[in-house]
């Protein structure tokens, strides 16, 4: 293991935060709030970044507003924070946008779940194997959500790609994802705690060492206080934390996460920081839903 990829690696053992993707009036992206939000990040103590992730509506921009967000937050983080580039779609355009983070002068990337209707077990490997080994000078995290892949699969890749340095696993199954980091080799990789915080604890006791945040933008003290907690090995104070956000968590995950993106950006519009349109398929919350969502934000220390 090169001392880049141990860089690299510190980096991944953190609070990694997904920042949203404002939007002006006109629906275009808001570039001078984006940075707004991203100091506010920074100056919260945020260390880790990942522009176009889940969070951010990765999957509602187009290419050039994914290179522009990528841009965005690498002029914005410089030499404060990491930061870890969401790629995805077709392998081209995954490829593409690995190797335009690389020229900006990012060192990870995240590989997106492919969304394919029909993927197996050595198609999920040839795919990050294209990615991985078009960048190898970046740390490669690939993001699972598939409970049918086995950690097998994961120690082969990495085996022929040894960019690949960690995982953001997302399976809401703490058993399952044990045993899947304990196949693939639970001191191999850092994992990530793909859930967030509703499931950091459960992760932390199995084996991961950091965890992703959509709340992050919100309130960012939150997030550092159950990391800091977590790796103390203070669970009761974790739990506290768990406490403070259950309900805000909730609401994201209601209805198969609708609302994921729309409750962290309704938060951030009740404080005055951003405005609260989202695209679809996502929607707007009711006014009943903002003015829950705004009472939670209120209580919390920002």
């Amino acid at each position: 293991m090169t001392a880049t990829y141990e860089t690299q690696r510190a980096a991944l053992a953190e609070v990694v935060a997904i920042p949203v993707t404002p939007f002006s009036e006109d629906g275009t992206i808001d570039r001078d709030t984006h940075r707004a939000l991203l100091r506010r990040l920074l100056d919260g103590g945020v260390r880790t970044l990942t522009p176009n992730g889940n969070t951010g509506e990765f999957y509602a921009l187009t290419p050039e507003e994914r290179q522009l967000v990528t841009e965005l937050t690498i002029q914005e983080a410089g030499d404060r924070a990491a930061v870890l580039v969401g790629v995805g779609h077709d392998v081209p355009t995954a490829v593409a946008s690995a190797r335009h983070a690389r020229a900006l002068g990012a060192r990870m990337v995240m590989v997106h779940q492919p969304v394919h209707p029909y993927v197996s077990e050595g198609g999920w490997l040839d795919y990050h194997r294209a990615v991985a080994e078009s960048v190898p000078e970046l740390g490669v995290v690939p993001y699972i959500r598939n409970p049918r892949l086995p950690g097998a699969r994961l120690a082969e890749l990495a085996d022929v790609c040894p960019n690949v340095i960690g995982v953001k696993y997302a399976v809401p199954d703490a058993a399952r994802f044990a045993a899947f980091a304990r196949d693939a080799g639970l001191e191999r990789f850092v994992w990530v705690a793909g859930l967030a915080e509703p499931y950091a604890p459960s992760y932390f006791s199995a084996g991961a060492t950091g965890f992703t945040s959509g709340l992050v933008n919100v309130a960012p003290s939150l997030s550092l206080n159950m990391i800091e907690a977590l790796r103390s090995g203070d669970y009761p104070a974790a739990m506290k934390v768990w406490e403070q956000i259950r309900r805000f968590e909730e609401l994201r995950a209601a209805d198969a996460s609708a609302n994921n993106v729309t409750v962290v950006k309704e938060a951030l519009a009740s404080l005055g920081l951003c405005r609260r349109e989202v695209r679809p398929p996502s929607r707007e919350l009711s006014e009943s839903e903002r003015s829950e969502v705004a009472a939670i934000a209120a209580g919390w220390p920002l």
